[in-house]
């Protein structure tokens, strides 16, 4: 169970990452466009996904048992906030009917990423059996 300092700290964290990825929309908007740079910041998605998944249980202080939760809580929060801005002003993330397609691909990939992380990273050590 999350304490109540933890679900705010990670509803912070949620609309935090959502401003940066927000943000890396909007500011690399040619790099989404062009196949060769948009494979590479799929590609450059898997470390940053490993490391927001640390940062927010460093921030949030989670144990193991609390991370998936933890995650999927900040995620969740900035998915409402990315389904509603998409929906009802997607200029936000960029110029282009383009860039906003291949940015919400990128939102869900990276999404998807830092889950996955969180679901491997929670789960318990695995012991031999005897």
């Amino acid at each position: 169970m999350l304490s109540i300092r933890q679900i705010c700290i990670l509803t912070g964290l949620g609309l935090a990452f959502w401003v940066v990825a927000t943000l890396s929309i909007r500011w690399s908007a040619g790099i989404i466009a062009d196949p060769v740079r948009g494979a590479i910041m799929f590609a450059v998605t898997l470390p940053v996904g490993w490391l927001s998944v640390r940062l927010t249980q460093r921030a949030a202080g989670l144990a193991a048992d609390q991370l998936l939760a933890g995650v999927a809580l900040a995620g969740a929060l900035a998915m409402l906030v990315d389904g509603a801005v998409l929906h009802w002003a997607p200029q936000v993330y960029g110029p282009s009917e383009l860039v906003v397609r291949l940015g919400s691909a990128w939102l869900l990939w990276g999404y998807g990423v830092s889950f996955a992380f969180a679901l491997f990273m929670s789960r318990p050590a695995i012991t031999p059996r005897r």
